[in-house]
């Protein structure tokens, strides 16, 4: 059982996805707006929140911002968010995930993927701790560390800023260097899904990480691209 905190304006769907987390065997709090939302998240931090896009006071999105953030305390700034959309555009989804949002599901939705994303994002939670505490305690690359459990990434001594996801991917890819990584194991092995998600997603991330971590990311040496299939990390 998970603490979920679900944020939706719209009372109906509010309440339809209480009964339907709650059936699951979760403990569902609720809010119906952004500013009440962060009030909670920062006060009881619970291990996902399902997020709402549009909102009064505070959207989705800002809400998202500010709970990322909030990097003196790691229960907020890292708990995994599930953000629900009416608009089905990809400069939304660009954009919820730029802001940190883990996941994106648009408006119509059937309980079953809802209940199926919940579980992939409290499993990939549960994944990351697990590797956070295996996983040797420095990462290393050239002139790039990344400080698994102070969860720090370095690049020749400097601090590098990482979004929760792209840290993940990072330390997986490091990981698994070498090896050649389809989009679909990425999504499985990073981001949790149990089915085959949206790979624009991995593309997106990877974009992001080679304009911290390659010298040249229209041409990079570190994160390559294997064309059709995925992407290898070359050390």
């Amino acid at each position: 059982m998970a603490q979920i905190l679900v944020v939706e304006d719209e009372e109906s769907l509010l309440q339809t996805l209480r009964y339907n987390l709650a059936r699951a065997g979760h403990d569902v709090r609720l809010s119906s707006n952004g500013v009440q939302a962060l009030e909670m998240i920062r006060g009881n931090p619970p291990e996902l929140v399902v997020l709402d896009l549009m909102l009064p006071g505070l959207d989705g999105l800002e809400l998202c911002r500010a709970v990322r953030a909030d990097t003196l305390n790691p229960a907020v700034s890292h708990v995994p968010i599930l953000m629900l959309t009416a608009r089905d555009e990809e400069i939304d989804k660009v954009v919820g995930l730029e802001v940190g949002a883990d996941d994106y599901l648009t408006k119509p939705f059937s309980m079953h993927e809802l209940l199926a994303r919940v579980k992939a994002q409290l499993r990939r939670a549960e994944m990351g701790n697990s590797s956070v505490r295996s996983a040797p305690p420095v990462l290393s690359s050239g002139d790039l560390s990344i400080d698994v459990g102070a969860h720090r990434v370095l690049r020749d001594g400097s601090l590098l800023q990482m979004k929760r996801r792209e840290f993940d991917l990072l330390v997986y890819l490091m990981r698994h260097a070498g090896q050649l990584q389809t989009r679909e194991a990425l999504l499985r092995n990073v981001w949790g899904y149990e089915y085959v998600g949206d790979t624009r997603t991995v593309d997106v991330h990877v974009r992001w990480l080679r304009g911290k971590i390659e010298s040249d990311p229209a041409a990079p040496t570190r994160i390559q691209t294997v064309r059709g299939i995925g992407y290898v990390f070359t050390e």
